[in-house]
């Protein structure tokens, strides 16, 4: 988990790959075999999707849910986590577009 909160804290800057032991993901989940895959984003510190039917993401959101500090940086910043077939976790942060307004479409308040 401390790489994992490292992470999260440079995902503001740009995205981060860590790579994952195989046989730390089967031995957490349980059972062998190769593929596994999600994707979960985080809005508000909540999932947005459930992932009942996937036993590795809903053991992924729990990890996460228990950990005060990253727990902090879900509260404060929208994340998206991706694993792929390769045991890379990616993590990127979601930052919400700010509305850029063009000068010539301003209204003047002042009368």
């Amino acid at each position: 988990m401390p790489a994992i909160r490292i992470l999260i804290k440079k995902a503001a800057a740009a995205q981060q790959i860590i790579t994952i032991n195989q046989s730390d993901v089967e031995r957490a989940v349980g059972i062998k075999k190769s593929g596994y895959r999600f994707s979960i984003t985080f809005i508000k510190d909540k999932p947005e999707l459930m992932h009942s039917n996937n036993d590795i993401a809903q053991a992924f959101i729990s990890v996460l849910a228990e950990d005060e500090t990253i727990k902090e940086f879900l509260r404060n910043s929208n994340y998206t986590f991706s694993f792929n077939s390769k045991y890379q976790l990616h993590i990127k942060t979601n930052l919400a577009q700010k509305e850029v307004i063009h000068p010539d479409v301003q209204e003047t308040v002042a009368g």
